[in-house]
């Protein structure tokens, strides 16, 4: 088995300036669990002398939620959190999403798949059916190729991490048949478009990373520092999402909320104040080491 280790540690990425982003997805309007993800995100930034952007992941088009993108500019202003770049929006971008297929075309990286979900049953490993049909393109899915290899990071908060994409998950979809472009694909062009460096997200993403890790090492981008949040749960055990229901933000509770978030991330309190004023004050106080490890957090949240 051959093996593709990812070298990275904070004192070498610390050579390259500090890019870190918040880009949540307008499938809902965001709850305590997107605010936990956003403030640590950018306190680490901040406390690292770095900038700080803001992505809105909206590739999947007929999921995004009614007014949802104007809940999340709302909620970016009303925490007064201040982005070091104009906000971008990735249902602007298929070009270069397509771009980047026809390059992994080139380099034979990717395939035509026609198999529907119906065929494939409820086995999450594609067994590579179409790899070797040489389908068109036109109106199919199209799938990136892995091989048998383990692909490990260190991430910062949840430690060494491996994973082997054949035999667990398998050849992965890049662009539904619909035409819709995926998370995976899109995620990775814009990091490294964006410059990003470093990546701050909830533990529900973990297993997304051997994929993008992947995925980026056959474009050739710079491999990246990860730091997967433990989640907010809600009174029924569940992690807070859009599919369970999580509360939307009230902004006009901003001040209290980010109180709160700042202590569930294990940090010091700050002074109830304006968010502006306590974004400051996380920053200068910000410490890793005290988030709490594991991927859930205890205690409820709504």
């Amino acid at each position: 088995m051959l093996s593709h280790e990812v070298k990275q540690s904070d004192a070498l990425l610390n050579l390259r300036s500090y890019v870190g982003r918040f880009a949540p997805s307008p499938t809902g309007p965001l709850h305590f669990g997107s605010l936990l993800t956003a403030v640590a995100s950018y306190c680490d930034a901040k406390a690292n002398y770095g900038q700080w952007f803001v992505r809105i992941e909206d590739t999947d088009i007929p999921r995004i939620y009614p007014n949802s993108e104007a809940h999340i500019l709302s909620c970016i202003d009303a925490f007064q959190f201040e982005p070091d770049a104009e906000i971008i929006f990735q249902k602007d971008r298929f070009e270069i999403y397509e771009q980047a297929l026809e390059q992994l075309k080139q380099f034979d990286a990717i395939y035509a798949c026609q198999c529907t979900r119906k065929m494939l049953g409820s086995n999450h490993i594609y067994a590579g059916t179409c790899r070797d049909l040489n389908l068109e393109f036109a109106d199919q899915a199209i799938r990136l190729k892995v091989t048998d290899q383990q692909i490990c990071f260190e991430d910062r908060l949840q430690g060494r991490q491996c994973s082997d994409l054949q035999h667990e998950l398998g050849d992965f979809v890049l662009k539904r048949r619909d035409g819709i472009i995926s998370y995976q694909l899109a995620v990775v062009i814009d990091d490294y478009l964006q410059g990003i460096t470093h990546v701050v997200r909830g533990a529900d993403l973990l297993d997304n990373t051997a994929r993008q890790i992947w995925l980026g090492s056959l474009l050739g981008y710079p491999s990246l520092s990860y730091m997967h949040l433990p989640l907010a749960m809600n009174d029924q055990g569940q992690k807070l999402s859009k599919q369970n229901l999580a509360q939307a933000l009230d902004i006009a509770q901003a001040p209290k909320l980010l109180q709160q978030a700042i202590l569930a991330l294990g940090q010091p309190a700050v002074e109830l104040n304006q968010p502006r004023i306590m974004l400051q004050q996380a920053v200068q106080q910000w410490d890793v080491n005290l988030i709490p490890k594991g991927e859930y957090l205890t205690g409820t949240y709504l």
